[in-house]
């Protein structure tokens, strides 16, 4: 029997069997739109996410109290007993780093913000130096930025976020309004360019004042005021590890730390963030992916079981192919060309099927999604693969019946 034949008795089987061939064709499916599913938004996230990093600047430093990663309850704990990083810190790390090109400090909460009679509680509110717009590569589309006299004489002033002016300040020139910040005065000198959204969150939400008066508003003590530093390290390699040195030198002689005692700060990079997401998103898929091979191992089984029933049903038609001069490897290439093709259309069922759900994903929570192409055809691949494999046994069995009783046996 020639390929394309065997390829059309396949999918006239299916055809003609419509609901057998949906429940044969379920475990496949659902498989392989799991697969597809978390691979595009795994992907959607990595990408999403390693860009707005690169964006923030690949080759900025941070130095803060708390890692900027995963804890236990004991490291918690533990990183909990540290000193705050100070103001007094920020301004030793201007004073001794040779090295760095440009440094900033930020702090940041969640307050209330109020223009006339509209006002918003949830909005971010952040502390910052004249520096941290240009090193955070937060662009200013109206207005300007901190000057570094009102960075150091504590003006009131502020940039906000895309949904502030949107939201709040309504039509007009948002230039020279003046909003309250849980209560105190800022006037607007600048507008930050639109982040989009981020896991559903919108990210232009914010309101950006400078860190002095931030300080002197929320307080420079307890759990929460701790500073963190930013410093743009230029280049990166052998570059950044030589800032970080510097920086750790710093650190350490600001804490008086003697020579073998444990960091009491963390210093960490854009690297650093990328790694423990592509660590989490893989351990995520991991887990998926597995449970999406039992799935496949199920699909597996019942094509597995249906084409048994198959070579039944058609033990004459089996028995006139023998007689008629077709061979054991002829019949033997036909099962597993059908069970293969049975497999094949369930996979690219599956695969519209994870796409479509990753982009419905996108539309109602803004989560972003990318679809790999080497995804799809590994997927394609295991589902023929499984239908295959699967198909191996009733392929044979139905090669080995003898032509006589074949021809005997009842239509």
């Amino acid at each position: 029997m020639q390929f394309g034949e065997a390829v059309k008795l396949a999918l006239q089987s299916l055809w003609a069997n419509k609901l057998r061939s949906i429940l044969t064709l379920l475990g496949v499916v659902i498989g392989i739109a799991s697969v597809i599913l978390v691979v595009t938004l795994t992907n959607g996230a990595k990408e999403f996410v390693t860009k707005k990093i690169n964006t923030y600047g690949a080759s900025t430093l941070t130095i803060s109290k708390m890692p900027q990663t995963f804890m236990t309850i004991e490291e918690y704990l533990e990183f909990q007993k540290r000193k705050n990083v100070t103001i007094d810190d920020y301004r030793a790390v201007q004073d001794l780093c040779t090295e760095c090109v440009s440094i900033g400090a930020e702090r940041e909460s969640t307050g209330k913000v109020v223009y006339g009679t509209q006002s918003t509680t949830d909005s971010t509110v952040r502390g910052w130096t004249w520096t941290m717009p240009a090193i955070s590569n937060q662009n200013i589309v109206l207005g300007r930025g901190f000057t570094e006299s009102e960075d150091e004489h504590a003006a009131h002033v502020a940039i906000v976020g895309a949904d502030i002016v949107d939201n709040m300040l309504g039509a007009g020139d948002p230039l020279g309004k003046e909003i309250r910040v849980d209560g105190d005065p800022y006037t607007v000198i600048g507008v930050g360019e639109a982040q989009g959204k981020m896991f559903g969150q919108s990210m232009d939400n914010w309101v950006a004042v400078p860190l002095i008066p931030y300080l002197h508003q929320y307080g420079m003590h307890g759990d929460n005021a701790s500073l963190t530093i930013d410093v743009d390290a230029g280049a990166g390699g052998e570059v950044m590890d030589s800032v970080a040195d510097q920086l750790r030198t710093i650190m350490r002689s600001q804490r008086h730390q003697s020579p073998g005692q444990k960091d009491a700060f963390n210093i960490d990079s854009s690297a650093t963030f990328t790694d423990i997401l592509g660590k989490v998103l893989n351990s995520f898929g991991a887990v998926v992916v597995s449970i999406a091979g039992v799935s496949l191992v199920v699909g597996g089984i019942v094509i597995m079981n249906i084409m048994l029933v198959s070579v039944t049903e058609r033990t004459r038609e089996i028995g006139v192919r023998k007689a008629l001069g077709a061979r054991r490897r002829d019949i033997l290439l036909q099962f597993l060309i059908e069970a293969a093709t049975v497999s094949l259309v369930g996979g690219v069922i599956g695969v519209v099927l994870g796409i479509g759900l990753a982009k419905l994903v996108t539309v109602l929570v803004a989560f972003p999604t990318a679809v790999a192409l080497w995804s799809i055809l590994v997927a394609l691949f295991v589902a023929t693969a499984v239908g295959l494999f699967f198909g191996i046994y009733p392929a044979h069995k139905a090669s080995a019946l003898d032509p006589i009783a074949a021809l005997r046996a009842e239509m």
